[in-house]
């Protein structure tokens, strides 16, 4: 066993020791699928650590306990028709990919979008649609969806997400202030939302028509102060 995958192993024990779950195909995603790939080069020798990391623009890659959490969450199953709200780095984008024929996921910052598409397809995953665009209206092109997983932090749950989701189907999402969320399990049962508090995150904003405004730049950092 190379050091890496030595890496990704200690990673999955800490993960899942941490959580507390039997989770056996989730394990051995995060046992195979390789980290560090999602990361430039100066942030790679930390890819296997539990904790979050930046990716630029603003934007980090989730923590890895927070990836399996919310996978396990969203209870995908084979099959299933998934939409992520948050690309990113793409590599919950990934884990979500290993459940399902087609994944659709949107992106509101073309370059992050473009980014994840190519690391992706350098692993020969392509059952992937990119969208680059406003993920708190979801997608509805290709709705309803059985499960919507959303990797950012939303004021309330959007309702254009939740009106995507399949009769039965599962959204899980952090919902909160900017700073600090709770992440949310919410189950469609006909017309009818159930909510499941999981517990406080911390995921950046939401940004869209149906999430946070931009906000604009302080005075201060317009002059560079």
């Amino acid at each position: 066993m190379d050091a890496l995958t030595q890496a990704r192993h200690r990673m999955a024990k800490v993960v899942f020791d941490r959580l507390g779950i039997e989770d056996a195909v989730l394990r051995r995603i995060f046992e195979l699928l390789p980290r560090h790939l999602f990361l430039d080069s100066a942030q790679q020798h930390a890819a296997y650590n539990d904790a979050a990391l930046p990716i630029g623009l603003g934007q980090t890659i989730s923590q890895p306990t927070i990836v399996a959490m919310m996978t396990h969450a969203l209870a995908p199953s084979a099959g299933d028709k998934i939409l992520e709200i948050g690309t990113g780095s793409g590599y919950q984008t990934a884990v979500l990919a290993q459940y399902t024929p087609r994944l659709y996921t949107v992106e509101r910052l073309p370059e992050l979008s473009r980014r994840a598409q190519g690391v992706l397809e350098s692993m020969g995953l392509r059952n992937v649609i990119f969208k680059a665009g406003d993920g708190s209206l979801g997608w509805d092109s290709w709705a309803p969806y059985d499960r919507i997983l959303v990797a950012a932090g939303a004021p309330v749950a959007p309702e254009a997400l939740k009106k995507q989701l399949a009769e039965g189907g599962r959204l899980v999402i952090p919902v909160g202030g900017r700073d600090s969320q709770r992440l949310l399990r919410i189950d469609r049962v006909g017309d009818t939302f159930r909510e499941t508090d999981l517990g406080e995150c911390r995921f950046v904003p939401l940004v869209g028509a149906q999430g946070y405004a931009i906000e604009p730049p302080r005075s201060q950092d317009a002059f560079g102060f």
